[in-house]
């Protein structure tokens, strides 16, 4: 009797153990995430740029900057739009934002038994920078992809994550620890296949950290009008090559930009200021108040006040 059937061994299946492993860190992560955010909402944790995100109904879209970012979540479902374009994640994937873009997000999926769990870092460029120099390259890139991307998340950026996340029941080794392990989770970033996306706006000389002194002039001088010979000058380009590289990395002409990031300062003075609207409107650089009225409604769907009085009614006590 032929008995070599018996006795061989089975292959290993990796990609079942990878996803296996993938589930537990998860696991283990929902757990840290349902102890130090215990409520909808979002907490910031003792470890700089870390901040947990909770939410127990798929919900309307919200707007808001979004900051560099790396962002990943271990329940749930959202959907982001930034210019046209819509990007959903999920447990198996994450998000990474290079610049500085205005966005709206929704939940969409989430319950109150199974709650959306996520976690963003914000992401310093230097510090991008700084690894990105250790790490070998292929060949440098002069492309400018878009600045924001989701990707299919590995065992090594989830056990990353896992690790930073872990000191947030230990508080006392933050101080030692936090730093070191940030630096992990960005060199885990850098070498997956969204690390270009990453270096590209840190890399100095790059198209994209060319535009990038664009978009941090007009996010300092929101109250300008717009020049656009003034931005293809402090981006070292033609204005041709700026609307490219522009759009490229941002989704948006520097005009939508610029009215994009107005609006949604307008709207951030009415609900924490206090400002009227008229005045808001003036503050970021708009001479009609009526211009300012049509084109608010047109992005956040009604007026200045009845915006502002649901948003303040919405928030909890």
């Amino acid at each position: 009797m032929d008995t070599s059937a018996l006795t061989s061994p089975r292959p290993i299946d990796s990609s079942a153990m990878e996803n296996a492993a993938l589930t537990r860190q998860r696991e283990e992560l929902a757990g840290i995430l349902r102890r130090h955010c215990p409520n909808d909402g979002t907490v910031e944790t003792a470890i700089p740029g870390l901040r947990l995100f909770r939410g127990s109904t798929a919900d309307a879209p919200t707007c808001a900057i979004m900051a560099s970012v790396f962002a990943m979540m271990v329940q749930g479902a959202k959907r982001i739009t930034v210019g046209e374009e819509t990007y959903d994640y999920d447990c198996r994937h994450c998000l990474i934002s290079s610049v500085d873009l205005p966005m709206f997000s929704r939940i969409t999926c989430a319950s109150a038994s199974e709650p959306y769990l996520g976690l963003g870092l914000i992401l310093d460029p230097l510090k991008i920078n700084e690894l990105s120099a250790a790490i070998p390259k292929n060949r440098a890139r002069d492309a400018v992809d878009r600045g924001i991307a989701v990707g299919t998340i590995s065992a090594d950026i989830q056990c990353a994550a896992l690790r930073l996340a872990r000191l947030l029941d230990a508080p006392a080794d933050i101080p030692v620890l936090a730093a070191i392990l940030e630096r992990e989770l960005l060199y885990r970033l850098l070498t997956s296949p969204l690390g270009s996306r990453l270096r590209q706006a840190a890399a100095s000389g790059s198209h994209s950290h060319q535009i990038v002194r664009a978009i941090d002039w007009l996010k300092t001088n929101l109250d300008q009008p717009i020049s656009i010979d003034r931005l293809a000058s402090l981006s070292n380009m033609s204005k041709s090559s700026l609307h490219h590289h522009f759009k490229a990395l941002t989704a948006m002409t520097p005009l939508q930009y610029q009215k994009q990031m107005r609006l949604h300062e307008a709207r951030r003075l009415m609900l924490v200021s206090d400002a009227d609207a008229a005045s808001a409107a003036h503050h970021v650089g708009y001479e009609s108040p009526s211009q300012f009225n049509r084109e608010y409604r047109r992005m956040f769907g009604t007026p200045p006040g009845r915006d502002i009085a649901q948003l303040r009614h919405s928030q909890p006590v």
